[in-house]
């Protein structure tokens, strides 16, 4: 069996290039010719004006004239002298209408009359018809136009897609990290543009789609511009957001045309980035969906897999949200595969940072595998910011090279938000905000199986008053019933704390956000994880469906209402059950705990060296002096605030200050998640 010939390109121009060359010169050569007729100029030696023409009559030496209109061509029977020139041949143009007068003394002077009609020269008669033939042209370029679908019709049908050249500077595999599954399979797709052969001659067929799958900000357009670099073919780019035009019909054209020029230059790849713009679900929303996009999302169906062949061109999307997506698009045929770019582990995170980290002039004690280990669950792009934010914190200290304090700054700053030091607290309000934090922190610490206290501070950050952050010491995918049921406990280690302290009736809404998170967790423990022995291992959560993502309109109950009870029973006992553990856990370690707030109150912050060593009842070391260029950890004096203090970030629809001493930032876990938890 012979084996088949590799895809060549194809080698076929778009026509037209002629007929456009040639209604180019038919357009030069009628200009030309309006600019001879129009601007011609006789020699001005050869004019004469009427006076002239009477002399030179009476004197008896006008030999012939020939009359046209007001116009007279005639000869002199001698030379006439003007502008030291001897004239011939002559011409003048009457004052007015030619008289019988001027006849008859032509006649008594032996003159030979001539006359004739005047004659509209080329010039004239395309000055004349130039309106109507623009007119006549405008509309036959708008049919020819329309016939094609609105392919050229003022440009609006075109393809934005653009063709990236051999010149940009090329982005390649070296320069990817932290997704090692997505860059083999994209490098079996480059290995099968270049070498087709080596696959088909097993009987497989080119890829006709690739999509990319993950989370915003974890490497899918890097992934694409690494292909475009070492592919070696042709690279068209555009995004999701192109094909949508306020014009009827626009986004189907386009697409036509974007597979238009994908076949001229087979073997080729076209990258859709957010391809969810075009490839939503079909019949979505109340109205049964939008037509124009729908109609976009049909043309791209037919052209990735329809009567007419694509070979050669491949269509690589990516996404953040395939959930959206219209089930005629994921079918093997049009995207074959689905390649999942996931937040990156551990080592993925290390490279990442490796990658970053050759553009900043490093100092001796960076070390980037601690680093690593202290940002789970960042993407590649939150990685990339630390980095940007380290090498900016290096400049603003007027630093050489970027040092290891650069780094855990900029890591806090991104991971928790900027430092608001100039927010005005009272003193009671920095007391509730240090016992507050020091409830988690001994939560934190005393709770078998949770995670590690990485630092506490009562400095606002964001829009939290204080922080309480623990880091896993290792990449978790899935949590167990132990670890979210400590997690409830410390979530209300801070309204305890308020309670043990300033007791029942002087509690604070800095507890909110907390209370809300850990609701959200039973619930879902309850509901989803079926970790409640009364309701069971039954799935009796809300159907998630959205209504303008295609899904049914109207849902029906599938949950009774006895069952209902029952959920609602099981959350109010696992949050209770959670406050009363964090209550006794609390009162048994109260030392502990006023240790931390009385550290708090006096340091700010404090790192796991340090809370371990107050876990372990050991004195601190005496804070260093702070340098005279940094910013004092000091409460600001209030006599030097300026009047009007800075506008403060409550609760969504008031205006008064943030709800109490704290705000958490914890994210509820999800079973394939892995978040950096705080409050």
């Amino acid at each position: 069996m012979p084996e088949p010939e590799p895809i060549r390109p194809n080698d076929n121009k778009p026509l037209g290039r002629f007929s456009k060359n040639t209604a180019l010169i038919g357009m030069m050569v009628i200009l030309f010719l309006m600019a001879t007729t129009l601007f011609r100029n006789n020699d001005p030696a050869s004019a004469v004006n009427y006076t002239e023409f009477r002399a030179q009559l009476s004197a008896g030496n006008v030999h012939r004239v020939t009359v046209t209109d007001r116009e007279i061509n005639g000869e002199f029977r001698a030379p006439f002298i003007k502008a030291d020139q001897e004239i011939t041949q002559f011409q003048l143009i009457l004052p007015g209408e030619m008289t019988d007068g001027l006849i008859e003394d032509l006649e008594a002077e032996d003159v030979i009359i001539d006359a004739e009609t005047s004659q509209p020269g080329w010039g004239a008669i395309l000055l004349s018809a130039l309106p109507w033939l623009l007119f006549i042209a405008f509309w036959i370029w708008i049919f020819r136009t329309m016939q094609g679908g609105g392919n050229r019709a003022f440009q609006f049908g075109r393809s934005k897609a653009k063709l990236i050249s051999p010149d940009t500077p090329k982005v390649t595999f070296a320069d990817v990290a932290g997704a090692d599954e997505a860059k083999q399979e994209l490098e079996e797709i480059i290995e099968f543009l270049k070498d087709p052969s080596k696959f088909s001659r097993l009987g497989g067929r080119l890829p006709t789609g690739v999509l990319l799958v993950g989370p915003p900000g974890t490497g899918k357009t890097l992934l694409a511009r690494a292909v475009a670099g070492e592919a070696g073919r042709p690279f068209f780019q555009m995004s999701g957001s192109d094909f949508v035009e306020m014009f009827v019909g626009v986004g189907a054209s386009r697409v036509r045309d974007l597979f238009e020029q994908g076949k001229e230059h087979a073997p080729c790849i076209i990258f859709v980035d957010e391809i969810d713009a075009v490839g939503r679900h079909r019949g979505a929303g109340l109205g049964g969906g939008h037509d124009e996009r729908e109609q976009t999302l049909n043309a791209l169906l037919v052209e990735m897999d329809g009567f007419e062949s694509n070979e050669g061109v491949i269509l690589l999307a990516a996404t953040n949200r395939p959930d959206v997506l219209d089930p005629a698009l994921l079918r093997p045929g049009r995207f074959d595969r689905q390649i999942v770019v996931d937040v990156p582990d551990v080592k993925g995170r290390e490279g990442i940072l490796r990658i970053h980290a050759k553009k900043l002039p490093l100092a001796d004690d960076i070390e980037l595998a601690l680093i690593a280990r202290g940002t789970p669950g960042m993407s590649g792009a939150d990685l990339e910011n630390i980095c940007n934010e380290a090498a900016l914190l290096a400049a603003r200290q007027d630093a050489e090279k970027v040092a290891m304090k650069d780094f855990e700054q900029a890591k806090d700053k991104v991971m928790f938000g900027t430092e608001r030091r100039s927010l005005v607290l009272t003193e009671n309000e920095r007391q509730l905000t240090a016992y507050h934090e020091a409830g988690h922190t001994v939560l934190g610490l005393k709770i078998p199986g949770l995670d590690p206290v990485y630092k506490v501070s009562i400095i606002p950050r964001g829009q939290a008053l204080g922080i309480t952050a623990s880091l896993p010491e290792e990449d978790r995918h899935s949590y167990t019933k132990e670890w979210m049921e400590g997690q409830l406990a410390m979530l209300f280690g801070g309204r305890v704390a308020e309670e043990v302290i300033f007791g029942p009736k002087d509690i604070t809404t800095g507890a909110g956000n907390d209370i809300e998170r850990a609701t959200a967790m039973a619930r879902k423990m309850v509901m989803t994880f079926g970790m409640s022995d009364v309701v069971g291992l039954v799935s009796v959560g809300d159907s998630e469906q959205e209504v303008f993502l295609g899904r049914e309109l109207g849902q029906r109950r599938v949950v009774s209402e006895h069952t209902a009870r029952l959920v609602d029973e099981e959350v109010k006992r696992l949050l209770d059950t959670a406050h009363e553990r964090a209550h006794e856990v609390l009162k048994e370690h109260g030392d502990l705990l006023e240790s931390v707030a009385q550290a708090l109150l006096e340091r700010e912050t404090l790192g796991r060296e340090e809370i371990e060593a107050l876990e372990r009842g050991e004195a601190l070391p005496p804070q260093p002096v702070p340098a005279s260029e940094e910013i004092s950890t000091s409460p600001p004096d209030p006599s030097k605030q300026p009047e009007k203090a800075p506008p403060s970030l409550g609760l969504p629809g008031a205006d008064g200050p943030l709800p109490g001493p704290a705000t958490s930032i914890y994210e509820a876990p999800d079973h394939n998640s892995d978040r950096v938890t705080g409050t």
